[in-house]
């Protein structure tokens, strides 16, 4: 199950937020989750929840959004406001063929492409559950007829830009 929430508020009321969807989420799944659930963390700090093993979620906010995936799956979920990207973080984070994707496309849409590429990146590490400890520039993406084009195995992505292309959410479920 996937929500999303477009909210201008406080970034400290935007993780409640996120919070409450994640708890509207698992409801679905007939999970109570509240300040007495019980969470636990992976060896890299990724939670879950300690009396459902097998129930995955995560969530994300930026500034106005927030977003959270539960799935029977590793999962992982990234939101983003559209807004300027820094070149410094594409050299980083990015491959040459994704760096060439956005200095090459028309100019305004060198940021959405940026931010499309990196929440898929932030969302694939969040589903794998290292966060960016993960060398960022060998998770390749590119885009061919509308579909995200991977060589990472065994993982489904979904993208959304909502708003008029103002926020981008990115997912990844990894099905082991």
């Amino acid at each position: 199950m996937l929500m999303i929430s477009i909210k201008d508020m406080e970034k400290r009321e935007l993780h409640a937020h996120a919070h409450r969807l994640l708890r509207e989420c698992l409801r679905s799944y007939g999970i109570d989750y509240n300040e007495k659930t019980k969470i636990i963390k992976g060896k890299m700090g990724k939670p879950f929840l300690a009396l459902c093993p097998d129930i995955h979620y995560n969530i994300s906010h930026a500034d106005g959004i927030a977003a959270c995936i539960v799935s029977d799956f590793e999962c992982g979920i990234d939101c983003e406001r559209v807004r300027e990207y820094r070149p410094n973080v594409m050299k980083r984070a990015f491959s040459e063929k994704e760096r060439e994707i956005v200095e090459n496309a028309i100019e305004n849409k060198k940021n959405e492409l940026f931010f499309r590429l990196w929440t898929l990146k932030e969302a694939y590490v969040k589903a794998l559950g290292t966060g960016i400890s993960y060398p960022l520039n060998t998770a390749e993406f590119s885009f061919r007829n509308g579909d995200i084009v991977t060589e990472l195995q065994g993982c489904r992505f979904r993208q959304y830009l909502v708003c008029n292309g103002k926020f981008v959410i990115s997912v990844c479920e990894i099905k082991h």
